[in-house]
């Protein structure tokens, strides 16, 4: 079971980012942990169903969608991909949909908020870069830990 956010803060808060708290959490699984793996795209989630299905196992797939709450980059269906190849979890600078589905999966996925409208389709954006949000720099292969308490992240896993 991971270390909890807080505890791993006060032995190695110096090694250690917070991301602001501008999320809300959805699924089962009510804390993760893993290395960095990310998305950017604004309002079309092609790359992340791809990204879902290509990450290695045990991933945080970290979803930079701008901030838009005009749709949602995730639903029920694309949760369903992290769940069956073991993702440790996902984190959107967006919105989520089917999010009473998503509740009942071991999943835990961090989002900015809910919206029942599905993406654009047109496959745009860039993966495994580095984004800028909640005031941190979420840099691929970086380590995230995430509980109820926040998110932290590290230039490398901390223990």
């Amino acid at each position: 079971m991971p270390i909890p956010t807080a505890d791993l803060h006060d032995a190695h808060g110096d090694q250690l980012l917070l991301a602001e708290p501008i999320f809300q959490f959805w699924g089962q699984k009510k804390t993760f942990e893993g290395p960095i793996s990310t998305v950017r795209v604004f309002e079309d989630n092609v790359l992340v169903k791809k990204a879902l299905q290509e990450v290695p196992e045990g991933s945080v797939l970290v979803v930079d969608g701008g901030g838009s709450k005009k749709c949602a980059l995730m639903g029920d269906n694309l949760a369903e991909i992290a769940v069956s190849r073991n993702l440790a979890g996902v984190i959107i600078n967006g919105c989520i949909r089917d999010s009473a589905q998503i509740n009942e999966m071991n999943i835990g996925v961090f989002a900015i908020g809910t919206n029942p409208i599905r993406s654009i389709k047109k496959g745009l954006g860039d993966t495994n870069v580095p984004v800028q949000f909640a005031g941190v720099n979420w840099e691929p292969d970086h380590y995230v830990y995430a509980d109820s308490d926040g998110i932290l992240i590290a230039k490398k896993k901390v223990d």
